[in-house]
């Protein structure tokens, strides 16, 4: 149920998460089709984010690349609807998904978070709708708390459309939203901390860029779902990292590393945003 504050505007407004995928990865090429127990880990990702209640439409932005046909494929196969565009750019990716859909807002999630919690897409959801139209972008990356993997980030349509007009440089059309987030004074920004009070962008890593990740992704799944309950949450995850330490260990080298980390000297700050820790919504 939605927030009793939550205005009405927000509520109308149309909400529809953008979910970037390609085969192309540099790190670990063809990784969102990788099986994880006989799947794809792109359906197991479609999956959790359809218990997301705070979504109206779930989209996936590939390319029109040939190598890409696989994911179209796959979203038929998943009865989930999908947009070919351009391989590099996903700003325009990002728009051009709004713009078929009429979207007042767009969710950026990348596909290399198969474990994302959709209680976090909603409480971060929750929170554009409730301010909506006053913030043109509400995140939880700027600064990040949660488990790296649960990367929500929602942009007012016509903010989308002003990056799309004047960010040039490659990495801001790259990565969608930087040139939003990287210009508190142009745009209004919020950013949601972890409710728990506990920061582990860096030491707790559930994102897929290497074989390591693969490999502790599928162990969380094996360990955790069960297919008559709603997804398990960031929570258990955590409690079972932490109960079973020889699993966090699995791609330890690779935690804090990000893409943010490799482009520090392009970005014009990195200090949080605006706005307060969020409380958790039913």
């Amino acid at each position: 149920m939605l927030a009793a504050r939550e205005t009405e505007n927000g509520l109308n407004a149309k909400v529809v998460a953008v979910v970037q995928a390609r085969m192309g990865s540099t790190r670990l090429p063809g990784k969102v089709l990788r099986p994880i127990g006989g799947r794809p880990v792109l359906s197991w990702m479609i999956d959790r984010l359809r218990a997301a209640i705070q979504l109206d439409e779930l989209v996936v932005a590939t390319t029109y690349l040939p190598i890409d046909q696989p994911i179209r494929a796959l979203c038929d196969q998943l009865g989930v609807a999908s947009v070919a565009g351009h391989p590099t750019d996903l700003l325009d990716r990002h728009l051009k998904v709004g713009r078929a859909r009429q979207a007042d807002a767009v969710v950026k999630i990348p596909s290399d978070c198969p474990l994302i919690d959709p209680r976090v897409v909603d409480m971060v959801v929750a929170e554009f709708r409730r301010t909506y139209p006053d913030d043109a972008y509400v995140g939880n990356l700027h600064p990040a708390t949660w488990p790296d993997g649960n990367d929500v980030e929602v942009i007012r349509f016509d903010a989308l459309e002003e990056a799309w007009c004047l960010a040039t440089r490659a990495f801001q059309r790259e990565h969608t939203t930087p040139f939003i987030w990287d210009q508190p004074d142009r745009f209004r920004l919020r950013n949601l901390v972890w409710p728990s009070g506990r920061d582990l962008s860096a030491t707790h890593r559930l994102t897929l860029d290497y074989e390591e990740d693969l490999t502790l992704i599928a162990e969380v799944f094996q360990a955790l779902h069960r297919p008559d309950r709603f997804p398990f949450s960031v929570e258990e995850i955590v409690a079972l990292l932490d109960a079973r330490p020889e699993l966090r260990a699995l791609n330890a080298a690779h935690h804090g590393s990000s893409w943010m980390s490799r482009h520090i000297d392009e970005l014009q700050t990195l200090r949080p945003v605006a706005g307060a820790r969020a409380e958790a919504r039913q």
